[in-house]
Parts: C-alpha cells; sequence; structure tokens
C-alpha cells in the first residue's frame, strides 16, 4: 500500500546504515525521496539505484547539515529537482564515544553541530515551503541515550536529548499549519556501527532489553514511515521509541 503517494521526502545522512533503511522504505510508500549524504557520494548513489530500480523515484543531494549554506542549497535542489517538500527525516549525525574528561571541545563542537544543529538548520528551512502548503511531516531521529545518558557518550546524548526538546518546540509552534513533528529513538539496532561492538557490550546491552535481541533497521523505517503518514496526522510531539522495551518511561 502506498501510503506516501505523491509525497516528497528528505532523509538527511541517508547514504548508509539507519538512514538507508528509511530512504527505502518511504520509497516503497510511494514517495520520492532525496538521498542525502555529506562525502559518501557512493553510498548514497547505491541508494538512489536500489530505489529507482525498484520502481521508485529518488535522487542523491550533497550537503553538510551542519552548514547553513549548505542546508539552504540542499533543500533548494529538493524542492527544484522533485518539486515540493512534504516529509523530512533528521537522521544525519556522528558520535564521539569517550569519557567526559577526555572529550575535547573540538569533538564536543562535532557532536552538536551535526546532531542538533543540523536538525535545527534543515528544519528551519524545510518549513518555509511546508508552511506555505500548511502540510508537513517532521521525523527526528535521536536515540534512547537521550533518556538514559551513556558513559562515553555524553555528547551524544546531550545532543539528541537536544533534539528531543527541538521537536518538542517546534511541534507547538506549527501545529496549527497542518504540520506534525516527532522524535523516533532507537534502542540497539543491528548497523556496520553495532556490528563492530565488542561482544561483553553487546551482550551487556542485550541484558538491558526485554526482547532479548537487538531491533532491525527496518523496525526503525516502519516507524518512521508511520509518522510520515496521514495515519499519524493527529499525533504530534511524541516520542517513538523503538527499542523492545529497553527504556519504559
Amino acid at each position: 500500500m502506498e501510503r506516501l503517494g505523491g509525497r516528497i521526502a528528505l532523509v538527511t545522512g541517508a547514504s548508509r546504515g539507519i538512514g538507508r533503511g528509511i530512504a527505502r522504505r518511504l520509497a516503497l510508500e510511494g514517495a520520492a525521496v532525496a538521498v542525502n549524504f555529506r562525502s559518501d557520494q557512493e553510498g548514497a548513489e547505491l541508494v538512489v539505484r536500489e530505489i529507482t530500480e525498484a520502481g521508485g523515484t529518488a535522487i542523491s543531494a550533497q550537503g553538510d547539515v551542519a552548514v547553513a549554506e549548505d542546508v539552504s542549497r540542499l533543500v533548494d535542489t529538493v524542492t527544484k529537482q522533485l518539486g515540493g517538500l512534504h516529509i523530512l527525516v533528521n537522521n544525519a549525525g556522528v558520535a564521539s564515544d569517550m569519557l567526559t574528561v577526555r572529550l575535547s571541545e573540538a569533538e564536543w563542537d562535532r557532536v552538536l553541530d551535526t546532531d542538533l544543529k543540523g536538525a535545527f538548520l534543515t528544519t528551519k528551512v524545510a518549513l518555509r515551503p511546508m508552511m506555505r502548503q500548511r502540510y508537513g511531516r517532521i521525523i527526528n531521529i535521536a536515540s534512547v541515550v537521550a533518556f538514559t545518558g551513556n558513559a562515553g557518550q555524553s555528547s551524544y546524548a546531550a545532543a539528541k536529548a537536544g533534539l528531543v526538546g527541538l521537536t518538542k518546540s517546534v511541534a507547538r509552534e506549527v501545529a496549527t499549519r497542518g504540520i506534525t513533528a516527532n522524535v523516533v529513538a532507537p534502542g540497539l539496532i543491528d548497523t556496520a556501527m553495532t556490528e563492530s561492538l565488542s561482544e561483553e557490550i553487546r551482550t551487556w546491552m542485550l541484558d538491558q532489553v526485554p526482547m532479548e535481541r537487538a531491533g532491525s533497521v527496518e523496525d526503525v523505517a516502519a516507524a518512521v514511515a508511520f509518522l510520515a503518514s496521514v495515519e499519524a496526522s493527529y499525533i504530534t510531539g511524541h516520542v517513538l521509541k523503538v527499542d523492545g522495551g529497553m527504556v519504559m518511561v
């Protein structure tokens, strides 16, 4: 069922991992998708090929979400090439895992600039066409560490917690314009990043999950597709955890 037929989506950081899965799922649901990347052009073009070969519509769109000029160019490219913008998924993110006492100011800034400021910049620009058309879906990809914290991830947890606050504020500001803003907060998800975890750390994390298994990229993508659809038109300012019960708050 093409719940998103006629919609145009921009997914940031979509050349791999969760972003790739989200782009593919939105296209499967009928949306035309802009696959954003900062430096992984090959990965982004692969995602575009996967979508188009399956009968969907997609373009690759380069831009660093932490740079305001890039964001303006990125949204302009999407609206001109695809004809508008209805769905924004702020997925681009980086991490710098180390204890706070060892974390440099430069690394703190790098994480906050991409994970939080990037979402602010992209949302700000994307809201312009959304407000004109009185329709939009903003979906920000956070993490359960926004609620629990995690040793060695103070910058990442701070950025993701800030993303929750940003989303709720935006949701209140644009609720009367037909625009919703929500958060999807994944827990332990099988990606290339989590595959690099040591067996000890992975076992410890799985012990926190009542379902006793990691989630998949498709689990996260399905949640995003729902929030992007008309079926979620009365849901805004919400945090949807996709974590197998890891964090029940």
